[in-house]
């Protein structure tokens, strides 16, 4: 399992357009190119670009199709290894595995009040932060842990976030078991792995910065 990263730049964002866009299919070009803020393109189009350089790198896939499920998470055609991608303000991740894989990284925002998303939460994870000395970091832990399920899941925003709680990195979803493993990649961002195979709790994944 590899976990690649990296972060955008605006300076560079021409430079990667005119690299990168023109490898990726038609559709896939529009979509960046209809962006109106620099940063959401460059996410979107980073985060194939981490795709493409650890399937080739890790795996030795030079070429894959992206196909989408009917609850619409996409995975890719004809190979043994899955894939997800996340990202938030400056941070692009791609996670890559052997099994289904679901990742989430989120900006720690100290200006958030979790008060605002008790309603997303069980009774017990409110409490559990509520209670906390370190509130803010308990919040985008919790936050992160059930968007990596979600992910992993594949039912996106048909499953309500109070839904279901995570005890000692594990959860039932629809008679499904998760499991889940907090990845450190910058201080500045709170970062989660999720998947249906138990072994992602021992696992270490090889971590990939990515200079592109």
């Amino acid at each position: 399992m590899v976990i690649l990263y990296t972060f955008i730049s605006e300076e560079k964002h021409q430079y990667f357009l005119d690299r990168y866009l023109n490898s990726f299919p038609e559709e896939f070009r529009q979509n960046i190119l209809k962006y109106r803020r620099w940063q959401d393109a460059q996410l979107s189009l980073l985060g194939r670009v981490l795709l493409q350089v650890g399937l080739k790198s890790h795996f030795h896939i030079d070429e894959a199709q992206i196909m989408r499920s009917p609850d619409n998470k996409p995975y890719l055609k004809d190979q043994h290894v899955h894939f997800n991608i996340s990202h938030s303000k400056e941070l692009v991740v791609c996670a890559i595995a052997e099994f289904p894989i679901g990742i989430d990284v989120e900006f720690i925002d100290h200006t958030i009040n979790y008060r605002d998303f008790q309603f997303q939460m069980t009774e017990g994870e409110f409490h559990k932060i509520d209670r906390s000395e370190a509130q803010i970091g308990d919040f985008f832990s919790y936050w992160t842990h059930k968007e990596s399920v979600m992910k992993a899941h594949g039912g996106g925003m048909m499953i309500p976030l109070d839904s279901f709680e995570i005890v000692n990195d594990e959860c039932e979803i629809e008679c499904k078991k998760f499991f889940t493993k907090e990845i450190f990649i910058d201080e500045n961002y709170q970062t989660c792995i999720a998947s249906e195979d138990k072994n992602i709790k021992n696992i270490i994944p090889f971590l990939m910065a990515v200079e592109i």
